[in-house]
Order: structure tokens, then sequence, then C-alpha cells
């Protein structure tokens, strides 16, 4: 039995290749802390999946279940940290997401803190145990501390005022590979709390996209318009969520029992997505 110590969780980033590369990828959001629904949704050929630790109920048991389904499909698991803390970094690494999405990095010296969570030293201050964990293939891939630094792939938020101030500096800090613009914040940010539609928040979106692919990173968002996520990749973005798997639920059943004149209504989720 010829059981290849190269292919695992570790085994290169095409994800991180492909936003080097300029290819648009675009994802959903996975908001309901399950396996058996993350499972369903990556059945649907997305690039990109993202487990979500901010707001979801996810721990790294959950998220671990998440990215071993996941796993068989293609999709490649992007896992949003519950905050920019490395200890909580170092697990998610540990159990196999190689591409991270930081919340609420206001500034190049948060970026640059994200960059040594997510590295070994001399880059970083990551903590090395990945011979104890799935990462490596409990050592069957014996390689991976050699690699993991270059595979890591790191997407900071900048979803403040305060952040797009800065937004400059932060895409000019090494071992950032994107920046994602958070719509439902920087609209709160704005003073138009629940309102990321808005006229003047969506052109501040578009001017960051813009900074952002000039300063030479990937630019990303999240929109549940199918007509503006394609507008935000002709912008130049190139890691676009289209939806998140509770609002399609929620859409969905309201709109079956509306069908059927359950007298509810095809409800509006009221949400910003």
């Amino acid at each position: 039995m010829n059981v290849s110590s190269n292919r695992g969780p570790t085994a290169g980033n095409p994800f991180k290749q492909a936003l080097a590369e300029g290819r648009a990828q675009v994802g959903l959001w996975l908001s309901m802390g399950d396996a058996y629904s993350a499972e369903l949704c990556a059945t649907a050929g997305f690039d990109w999946l993202l487990i979500d630790n901010e707001h979801a109920p996810n721990d790294v048991r959950s998220t671990l279940a998440q990215l071993q389904v996941v796993a068989a499909y293609g999709g490649h698991p992007v896992v949003r940290a519950l905050q920019g803390e490395a200890a909580s970094i170092k697990q998610l690494l540990d159990i196999g997401a190689q591409t991270l999405l930081i919340p609420m990095v206001d500034t190049p010296e948060q970026a640059a803190a994200m960059v040594a969570a997510t590295r070994y030293p001399p880059e970083g201050i990551r903590g090395v145990g990945a011979g104890v964990a799935r990462v490596s293939r409990w050592n069957g891939r014996p390689d991976y501390v050699q690699h993991a630094n270059d595979e890591a792939c790191l997407l900071v938020q900048a979803e403040t005022t305060i952040a797009l101030d800065n937004l400059e500096a932060i895409c000019a800090v090494e071992g950032v590979d994107g920046v994602f613009i958070g719509p439902a914040d920087l609209a709160a940010s704005m003073g138009h709390l629940g309102n990321p539609g808005h006229p003047e928040v969506q052109a501040v979106i578009e001017a960051a996209i813009h900074t952002i692919v000039a300063c030479g990173k990937a630019a990303g968002t999240l929109t549940g318009d199918v007509g503006l996520a394609r507008r935000f990749l002709e912008l130049g973005a190139t890691f676009v969520a289209v939806g998140l798997d509770v609002t399609l639920l929620a859409q969905a059943v309201r709109q079956r029992a509306a069908d059927v004149d359950l007298h509810i209504g095809a409800q509006s989720t009221g949400g910003p997505y």
C-alpha cells in the first residue's frame, strides 16, 4: 500500500496561487456551523467556502469537521477567525486551515502582527506543533514545516473608516495576500448601520477595491446581489462571496411557504446580504 506523504490538507495552496495570478475566485459564506450543510454547499462548485468563526456558532471542532467534509469537493476552505489572536490562529492552522480571514484589522501594525501569527520563526511567532496535528497529516508529511510559511494565505478585513484611511499602508505589509472589505461593519462605521447598499458605502467599497488592486494585493468582499458581485469582479476584485448559506435557506423556505399560501409571505431576511 502506497500512501503519498505529499498529499493532504497542506500540499500547496491553489487559492493563494489563484489570487497571486489574478484569477477570480467566487465563494459562498458558510454560517450554519454544521458539517452536513457545509458538505451540501461544497457540492455546488464554488471556488471557495468561508467557514465563519466570528459570527457563526463555530468552535475548533466544528471548524475541523467542516474542513474535513469540504476537502472532498475541490472548493477551497477559507476560515475566518473569531479575532486576530495568535493562539487561536495557531489552532486553526494546526487543524488544516491554509487560508485565514482576520476580522477588524485597522492598522498596518495589526496586519503585521497577523502575518507573524501565521508564520513559523524566524519570519513569525507561530508555535511548532504540527507533528501532532492534522495539518502535517500527523507527521505523514514531514516537510510541512519547511513549506508552511509559503503555503499560508493571509486575508485581512478592512471594515472601518480607520482601516480605509490606512488601506495603502495595510496593503504594503509583506505577507498580507489580500484585503477583504467588510460591507456591513463598514456601513456601520460610516453611519449607515444595516445599509451597506447605501450609495456612499458602495462608492467607498469601489474606491477601496481600486486602491487594493493598485497596491498589487487581492481585493475581496461579500454581497448577496449577483449583479453587484459581477460589478466588483469587473473592478478587479478577485475573491468575492456571492451569498450566505443561512440567507439562501431562509429565502427558499419562506418562498415555499408563500407558494403554498401558508399566510407567511416571502419575507425579506431583513439583513444586508
